[in-house]
């Protein structure tokens, strides 16, 4: 354990997380997800979506130098129907990086292939259909 460090955050996903440069990107997948034969390594966790963005946006900085930072899957057939778990991701996301991020969305198979060019995958235990996003690494600027 350490302090500050949400628990939720382990050595895998810390290490990951770390190595990762600016423009570099990591999935959040649901239960659902074919995580494993995606491709980039695989960290599960046993907790929904909406949990793991929050421990991670609470270290993970989201890049401000590209007008999109974050996606979601759009809803096969309905690609602006607005499912419960896309609002949560919202409020997280204002939380951890201020209201002038908007979750964007990405059609179905361009995010299956986004999420292949991943630099890691991070698998939740998430039920909800959906609950899928993608994060853009910024940068941390000097003091």
């Amino acid at each position: 354990m350490l302090k500050s460090i949400d628990p939720l955050l382990g050595p895998d996903l810390l290490y990951i997380m770390r190595a990762m440069g600016h423009g570099d990107e990591l999935a959040i997948v649901d239960a659902n997800y074919p995580a494993y034969s995606a491709g980039p390594d695989v960290i599960s966790i046993e907790v929904d979506a909406v949990r793991a963005l929050d421990a991670i946006l609470s270290l993970f900085p989201l890049d401000t130098f590209v007008p999109e930072a974050c996606w979601r899957m759009q809803v096969v057939d309905h690609p602006d129907q607005e499912e419960p778990i896309f609002g949560e991701f919202r409020k997280v996301i204002a939380k951890w990086e201020g209201p002038q991020f908007k979750l964007a969305s990405v059609e179905r198979f361009a995010f299956y292939d986004r999420v292949k060019q991943s630099f890691a995958i991070v698998k939740s235990n998430e039920r909800r259909l959906y609950g899928n996003i993608l994060l853009k690494k910024g940068i941390v600027r000097p003091d």
